[in-house]
């Protein structure tokens, strides 16, 4: 992991140096507060700070009617019923900022979810560092015969080397193509802003990343699927890892009814309710394309 030593000295002072406060206090989140959690071979996700927890969704809900019940055992069922029925704005108001070291073609996959504020390190007035996103060798693999976003059968022990092989020859090739560019031994040098055009996609940059929780769990529901890119996923995960210690009643309903739940289309649940009766329902009876039914198959079979 690549936690700079001026990073770590901030890490290390702050967590050497803890503060009293009035506010709510997440104890699971307060252990991953200025930790570093490695991602791929230079990432790392850490968590800078954070706002409310399971109460504060339950506040949220119930500020209509006052304080209402307050048991853990009815926070938890509130809980589970906002996310049983959707209800988005009480998960609102929690919030988490994070600290994010990622490769720049992982950064172009998570800015996607324009449901953040960000703010990226920035080439045009500092020098990225020579570190690149070289990937193991077992997640080398070739694209997917029947998904054009994917990936299929892991490449060869001699197909792997040559890639490998490429992708560190050529991030080389380019960083020092972009220190020469910049360098000022005798002459100006040409602007970072331009010099960073030279850069490959593999190259690390650095953000702040803050976002509420609704939003941070689609993000999650997406990025930590198991069809989703490697290289995002498990960024992803690691997340998941710190969200299930924050708010760990939301967490397990999130769990329960997105991410081990499905979704029926009306031709599905007729099909379904059609089956139940004890009639017989195919691809051609059901109402459904080919590829829905496919997936529908999927699911009834898990």
């Amino acid at each position: 992991m690549s936690v700079t030593p001026e990073q770590q000295a901030e890490i290390d002072a702050l967590r050497a140096n803890p503060s009293k406060t009035l506010r709510a206090v997440s104890e699971g989140m307060e252990k991953h507060l200025y930790s570093a959690i490695p991602v791929l071979d230079h990432g790392f996700v850490r968590v800078i700070d954070y706002m409310g927890d399971d109460a504060a969704i339950c506040q949220a809900a119930r500020v209509s009617y006052g304080k209402g019940t307050k048991s853990v055992q009815n926070d938890e069922g509130l809980i589970r019923y906002l996310m049983r029925h959707w209800h988005s704005t009480p998960f609102e108001m929690c919030e988490l900022k994070l600290h994010v070291k990622l490769p720049v073609f992982v950064a172009r996959q998570w800015i996607r979810h324009r449901t953040a504020n960000v703010n990226e390190y920035s080439a045009r007035y500092s020098i990225l560092d020579r570190e690149f996103y070289i990937p193991a060798r077992e997640a080398l693999a070739a694209q997917s015969v029947v998904n054009n976003q994917g990936r299929g059968e892991v490449l060869s022990d001699e197909e792997a080397a040559k890639v490998l092989e490429i992708l560190k020859g050529d991030a080389a090739r380019c960083y020092d193509h972009y220190e020469e560019m910049i360098s000022d031994e005798g002459q100006a040098g040409l602007a970072r802003e331009m010099a960073r055009m030279n850069l490959p996609a593999n190259i690390y940059t650095q953000w702040y990343w803050k976002v509420d929780l609704h939003n941070l769990l689609h993000f999650l529901r997406l990025r930590a699927d198991a069809h989703a890119q490697y290289e995002i996923r498990v960024y992803a995960e690691a997340i998941c890892k710190v969200v299930a210690d924050w708010v760990p009643f939301a967490y397990k309903a999130f769990e329960d009814y997105r991410m081990g739940a499905v979704t029926l289309s009306a031709q599905m649940v007729d099909a379904l309710r059609r089956m139940l009766a004890g009639e017989e329902v195919t691809a051609e009876t059901s109402g459904m394309s080919a590829r829905e039914w496919r997936e529908f198959e999927g699911m009834l079979k898990g």
